[in-house]
């Protein structure tokens, strides 16, 4: 059940800040043998799936994932396959732009670099037959902590339940619980370096605590 609006937001900032923190200590050697872990369990993800579409993210400074992670997940799809990375309107809210190369990245605000190419609008996204966000932490029943901005909660809202959704995390941010509120959208499962894919139950009536390897 939701948290009172007042208490699960500080106790987000307070979660959120302990775990940003831990992720400045990494050193870049820790950080770079993280990226190939996650980018490798990644990488046999897209391949098992063989999507049409997905949409990812360009991770900056301590995110999981590494600042190769867009190319790296362009040359797993399949040839006809497309890559959509965000681009971060003046609301908050997110557009979708399709991802060609290296060089067909600009610096953007916020210190994020997104594609050059035309905006596909907010519904792209809805299309993806996989759906891969950031996240500074998902709990095990699927609630995700994000940078606060509620970008992709609003993205996650276009989403159709029935296509897959994975955060990317550093090992120790798949925790017990997330203070939830009214607007949070869980993911379907989580990729750390230590424990590769895992799937999360998600929130609702009945659903368990348990951790799930995904076959």
């Amino acid at each position: 059940m939701p948290e009172f609006s007042d208490e699960a937001t500080r106790a987000k900032r307070d979660l959120r800040v302990a775990l940003l923190a831990a992720r400045r200590s990494l050193s870049a050697p820790r950080r770079a043998e993280a990226a190939a872990s996650v980018q490798a369990e990644l990488v046999t993800l897209v391949r098992r799936l063989r999507p049409a579409r997905i949409t990812a993210y360009v991770p900056v400074a301590s995110e999981p994932g590494g600042d190769d992670l867009p190319e790296v997940l362009r040359s797993a799809l399949p040839p006809e396959g497309e890559l959509l990375l965000p681009v971060l309107r003046d609301d908050l809210d997110l557009d979708w732009a399709p991802y060609t190369g290296r060089g067909s990245l600009r610096a953007a605000g916020r210190g994020l670099r997104e594609p050059t190419a035309p905006p596909r609008g907010r519904a792209a996204v809805a299309g993806a037959a996989l759906v891969v966000v950031p996240a500074v932490a998902v709990d095990r029943r699927g609630v995700r902590l994000g940078r606060g901005g509620g970008s992709y909660d609003r993205a996650l809202a276009r989403v159709p339940a029935t296509a897959p959704t994975v955060a990317l995390l550093h090992d120790g941010e798949l925790v017990e619980v997330v203070p939830a509120q009214a607007h949070d959208r869980p993911v379907h499962s989580v990729i750390t370096p230590g424990g590769g894919l895992v799937a999360v139950p998600g929130v609702g009536p009945g659903a368990s605590a348990g951790r799930t390897r995904v076959p």
